[in-house]
């Protein structure tokens, strides 16, 4: 169960750290609010509160890397802030809530724009080499792929069942195209650290994968 008052925390830490310093703002508490209640809507199985806190703890661990860390966090708080498995545009629309909240919530405009051009970026998690809020971001929203057995099992559990609308061949050829996609990256993590500690298991994972979804279907019952 996901701690709110922890991430309220973690929310209010963020949005204060990237409003101009001595500049007093509206209350952020109300849209952390609105941001969890989001992150908890029922169509979710995966993008939940549990997938938001990973992303938050990844970038505890990648800060140093990031040009302004709080608002790759707020980068993350918005990421997918909209999210309708059957819609293509969540990122984009995601982005541009992010970019009416933030300035209402006295974060300046040159660091709302960054927040939103990161949310943007998730759609292909393909960060320019001097993009370092940009690497930090898109690795800790990949570093799923690294998880143990169990957990990336569960992840992928979590993947098709919110995608329970798409029949089974369907889903099987949508998610081995983006398997195959994700494998062709020169890299997958663009951070030292995640280089080091988690390329080879994402790789190894995602293959595994790849190699369950080739096999034929079982027969309906």
């Amino acid at each position: 169960m996901a701690d709110l008052h922890a991430l309220r925390t973690r929310f209010v830490r963020a949005l204060e750290g990237a409003r101009s310093p001595g500049t007093a703002g509206p209350d952020p508490l109300p849209y952390a609010d609105d941001l969890l209640a989001r992150w908890q809507e029922p169509q979710r199985r995966y993008h939940t509160l549990a997938h938001l806190t990973a992303v938050l703890d990844h970038i505890d661990v990648l800060e140093k890397q990031a040009d302004d860390p709080d608002v790759v966090r707020l980068a993350a708080w918005f990421h997918d802030a909209v999210y309708l498995p059957d819609r293509s545009e969540n990122e984009e629309r995601s982005a541009r809530l992010a970019e009416r909240a933030l300035p209402e919530a006295g974060v300046p405009g040159a660091k709302t724009a960054e927040v939103a051009r990161l949310v943007r970026l998730t759609v292909t998690h393909a960060p320019a080499d001097d993009d370092l809020n940009g690497q930090v971001l898109c690795d800790a929203d990949l570093a799923i792929l690294a998880a143990p057995p169990s957990a990336y099992a569960a992840y992928t559990a979590a993947v098709r069942e919110e995608y329970h609308f798409v029949p089974n061949d369907a889903f099987r050829e949508g998610r081995a195209a983006v398997l195959r996609q994700l494998l062709a990256l020169p890299r997958l993590f663009r951070t030292p650290h995640g280089t080091e500690h988690w390329e080879a298991t994402a790789r190894y994972n995602l293959r595994s994968e790849l190699e369950m979804l080739s096999l034929p279907s079982p027969p309906s019952a």
